[in-house]
């Protein structure tokens, strides 16, 4: 199965995103499981073995069929698919059957889902996958003030006690994410949705935490939301599936691997004009220990609100700060989404219209920052 021509790594990723959902659905239900995995077993069975065919000849038939564990009626099944075999030529003997190989024991994990790198400029252009924007002029889509200097563009400051020390800064920063699809099982995304819902009262107005202050402060000038720091037992769903993915998301976003000191995440809920003007999560000494952002998208369906997309923008170094180079890449919120990138990165949230105003029909995230 890791032969190319007869099963494509996306085919593979696709068969271990079905493989996981299925575990996660049926964790509780041991027949329920064997029966699944049983039936997804079957199907891709059948494909195999017909294209193992089809590339390497008749022989390999014999070797899947004498290895497995299949009962006779399906092995009939199997040969009347396939088809008889091309016969030997002769005076050529047969290879010598190799055993099969003993499947992996328990508790070896597969690859995670497919991961999807977003292209940066000037790089020549991908496909696009799904809600991702082409790079863009930066836009203000609000009407309150910028806090930044006029003409001197979206900057941060880069904090000497950061984790980032001052050798290690590079000159340029490039809007770097990685972006994967369908993160969590229907289940756990249903469970979040009413545990959001049922908790709105329990939401306050979003802080910002700046150089001058070692406490955040409420400043709508720069940040309007609401957000929920007890996530109860949907944190440890998140940050577990986050830990089986992260050593791939770390090699695409080119970081190396690091000790997980500390984990913050929160909930946000982003109503009818909420946004966040341009920042980056480590700029202070309160935070500047933040290595890894990341930000879960999910809300209720049919979907009631527009904008709250987020931009990640290319910056460059310029006397210790570090300045937007005018060009960003844009994720538009897709419901059970999550996007990976370094909290060095310049980035907003553009304004979110939603015209009911009610709570329910807000852009949610599940975001957070991995601490090193």
């Amino acid at each position: 199965m890791r032969d190319e021509r007869i099963l494509s790594s996306r085919e593979r990723e696709l068969l271990q995103t079905l493989l996981q959902h299925a575990k996660a659905a049926s964790t509780e239900n041991h027949h329920m499981q064997e029966a699944v995995r049983s039936v997804i077993a079957t199907a891709v069975g059948e494909t195999v073995a017909q294209r193992a065919f089809a590339v390497l000849g008749g022989s390999i038939v014999d070797r899947i069929l004498e290895g497995s564990t299949l009962s006779s009626d399906a092995a009939n099944r199997t040969a009347e698919v396939l088809g008889p075999k091309d016969p030997e030529p002769p005076g050529v003997k047969a290879p010598p059957k190799q055993p099969v190989r003993d499947p992996e024991p328990p508790g070896v994990k597969v690859p995670p889902r497919p991961i999807r790198d977003i292209p940066r400029p000037p790089a020549p252009p991908d496909p696009e996958p799904p809600g991702v924007k082409k790079p863009g002029k930066p836009m203000r889509d609000t009407p309150v003030p910028d806090p930044e200097p006029p003409g001197h563009g979206a900057t941060t400051k880069v904090i000497s006690g950061s984790s980032l020390g001052v050798a290690e800064r590079p000159e340029f920063l490039g809007a770097h994410c990685v972006v994967l699809d369908e993160f969590l099982a229907p289940q756990e995304l249903d469970a979040l949705t009413r545990f959001t819902l049922e908790h709105e009262s329990d939401f306050s107005a979003s802080e910002v935490v700046s150089p001058t202050h070692e406490k955040g402060v409420v400043n709508y000038d720069h940040r309007r939301s609401r957000v929920l720091m007890d996530l109860g037992s949907h944190e440890n769903v998140i940050l577990a599936r986050i830990k089986t993915v992260l050593p791939q998301v770390l090699e695409k976003l080119g970081m190396q691997e690091f000790a997980i000191a500390d984990v913050e995440a929160q909930i946000t809920a982003s109503n009818d004009g909420d946004y966040f003007h341009f920042h980056c999560d480590n700029g202070s000494g309160k935070v500047s220990s933040r290595h890894l952002t990341f930000v879960y998208f999910f809300h209720r369906e049919p979907r009631q609100f527009e904008g709250g997309e987020l931009r990640i923008h290319d910056a460059h170094l310029d006397g210790g700060t570090y300045i937007s180079e005018g060009n960003y890449q844009t994720i538009v919120p897709q419901q059970n989404q999550i996007v990976f990138f370094a909290c060095e990165l310049l980035h907003e949230i553009t304004a979110v219209k939603c015209s009911s105003q009610l709570f329910a029909d807000s852009r949610f995230t599940l975001n957070g920052w991995l601490r090193r």
